[in-house]
């Protein structure tokens, strides 16, 4: 093989590796670093800085005006919080868990002389579904927790990360 021949090999070979790489690093999901619930639109937006890299179609709990009182009482809690928890073999294809109840929510409902709950996530269908999104369940559902499609709950479980804030809104 000439010079010419192995520039050129090489060349090709060099380009390729480059696409390689360059097609990987746009497949890799951006990461959020907050996510913002909005209660009374259904939304919920991963954020990187002031810009939404993903917004998602929400169901919440079976009485979503107002905020989280007490435990069972089938509303989603508004505050902040911080994803503390991920587990991959949820009832709920996956779950994200938030902090709830936080320090403010403990101090509420100890005045109230009530239990504030817990177990509050983000979290998908019920895993039975797989990655499909059944349409029956687009509608507040759950017991106060953020429900996605499961399909929306894999970009969200791989953009969000323990330690990331959730602002939950009205």
């Amino acid at each position: 093989m000439d010079k010419h021949s192995r520039r050129t090999v090489l060349s090709a070979f060099v380009v390729g590796i480059v696409g390689l790489v360059t097609r990987g690093a746009r497949a890799q999901a951006p990461k959020a670093d907050k996510v913002t619930v909005y209660k009374s639109r259904r939304t919920m937006d991963l954020m990187s800085g002031d810009k939404v890299i993903d917004s998602f179609h929400i169901m919440l709990g079976e009485h979503p005006i107002g905020p989280k009182m007490t435990a069972r009482d089938g509303r989603t809690p508004e505050g902040f919080y911080m994803v503390d928890g991920r587990n991959s073999a949820s009832p709920y294809h996956l779950s994200l868990h938030l902090n709830y109840p936080n320090e403010i929510d403990r101090i509420e409902a100890e005045e109230q002389g009530v239990k504030a709950g817990g177990n509050i996530c983000i979290h998908g269908m019920p895993a039975r579904f797989g990655h499909t999104d059944p349409i029956g369940y687009f509608t507040d559902w759950t017991d106060g927790c953020i429900s996605v499609g499961n399909k929306a709950i894999e970009t969200v479980w791989d953009a969000v990360a323990i330690g990331t804030p959730v602002e939950i809104r009205a």
